[in-house]
């Protein structure tokens, strides 16, 4: 007689990232494809038409087992870009899976640590503290409008094939995962998540305020205070310490 799969894994469970990605060759992907590749067992990607190198970049790591190739973008239509990657990602029957930017880097303790997470059946999605660094790679900004690291983003998920996901018709801003994943059980780790996509000179980050107020000029998918204050002159910036793991003393 065939055994039915169990609904929640204790142990053994398959990590699988997930990122959408457009043009970031020269930028941050080949660091944060290597810092997965030794965090996840797979990872797939859906690429937003770029016209640069980031398609070889993907295929160059072993771990990314499935590179979804789009022809026209479909910047300004978020929702249909995160549904796409759902879809391409749960075709790869995971039973875990991790929503990641390619801006995006874990702590290094995360190696150890990520696996405790996943491996158990108590809860289904793990939220994390994400840090948005400044104008380089060593400080992190910290004021009203730039607190992310003080509550927990949902980034890892559990998958149930027979649970119902969908994401809001949103054209900017969509939630990296499914709004329906938020009635599961979780837990917010103290594990930190650094985002290095405010990191850049200040061009880079004129050129994305301007991107977000041609694309949300009223404010609809976001907060026109927060973009009015990426050109903020002198943010509150606070200089970021690594938490290193205490190694138990043999």
């Amino acid at each position: 007689m065939k055994m039915n799969k169990p609904l929640r894994k204790p142990s053994g469970n398959k990590l699988t990232a997930m990122l959408q990605v457009r043009n970031e060759a020269g930028r941050y992907l080949e660091a944060a494809l290597a810092d997965l590749s030794a965090l996840v067992d797979e990872i797939v990607i859906v690429d937003d038409a770029s016209d640069d190198g980031t398609p070889e970049i993907c295929r160059s790591f072993d771990k990314v087992i499935r590179l979804v190739e789009l022809k026209e973008p479909l910047f300004g239509q978020e929702a249909r870009l995160r549904h796409l990657l759902w879809e391409a990602a749960v075709q790869t029957e995971p039973d875990w899976l991790l929503a990641i930017d390619a801006d995006e880097f874990f702590e290094k303790k995360a190696q150890t640590q990520i696996r405790q997470l996943i491996d158990q059946d108590r809860y289904d999605w793990v939220g994390f503290r994400m840090y948005d660094f400044w104008g380089s790679l060593a400080y992190y900004r910290d004021d009203e409008l730039w607190k992310l690291h003080k509550r927990h983003t949902m980034m890892l998920v559990r998958y149930m094939p027979q649970y119902s996901y969908f994401y809001p018709a949103w054209d900017h801003h969509v939630p990296r995962l499914p709004l329906s994943c938020a009635a599961l059980q979780g837990i917010g780790s103290e594990l930190r998540v650094k985002h290095y996509g405010w990191a850049g000179d200040e061009a880079a980050r004129r050129a994305k305020y301007e991107r977000y107020m041609q694309l949300d000029p009223q404010g609809q998918w976001g907060s026109l205070a927060q973009y009015a204050s990426i050109l903020d002159a002198q943010p509150n910036l606070v200089r970021w310490q690594e938490d290193e793991e205490v190694k138990p003393q043999t």
